[in-house]
């Protein structure tokens, strides 16, 4: 939609008066800023990083062996069992929560900024198991949190 702003000023000639200026707006509101793409993607990000955190919990489900130390040696001690069932959990919600993010949802940015958070937690926890997987996501989480947080409102409209 393009809003119609009239303005006042004087021309070269002898006329002068108002005349009709186009402004591209975005929704009816006003043009988005290029910071926008900020949230776009943290919203890819997050689609992305629930799928890490899926195949991390297949693979702790399906061959626990592949981890750098036993479930006995990280700071929160369960059976990898158990921590791959809580990153699968946390991939769906982390892949729902980007989706909707793209869509623009309120709630969405709410959300994505809790479950960042709690990514974050839960990589810093099973960082003994994998180190370089767990900083690369625990940076991935920063950085979602940052663009939610500073830039999320300009995805309003």
């Amino acid at each position: 939609m393009n809003a119609t702003r009239e303005t006042t000023g004087t021309s070269t000639g002898a006329q002068s008066g108002a005349r009709s200026v186009q402004e591209p707006t975005w929704g009816g509101g006003e043009a988005p800023s290029a910071w926008t793409g900020w949230v776009v993607f943290a919203g890819v990000v997050m689609v992305m990083m629930g799928s890490f955190h899926l195949i991390q919990g297949f693979v702790a489900l399906f061959q626990d062996t592949y981890y750098v130390v036993r479930a006995s040696g990280l700071v929160v001690q369960l059976d990898y069992t158990t921590w791959g069932w809580v990153h699968m959990a946390i991939g769906v919600l982390i892949v729902v929560a980007g989706i909707a993010l793209l869509a623009g949802q309120l709630w969405a940015r709410i959300f994505t900024v809790i479950l960042a958070f709690g990514s974050a937690i839960v990589n810093i926890t099973f960082m003994a198991a994998y180190p370089l997987w767990s900083l690369a996501l625990l940076a991935l989480d920063v950085v979602v949190i940052w663009a939610v947080t500073v830039h999320g409102d300009e995805l309003k409209s």
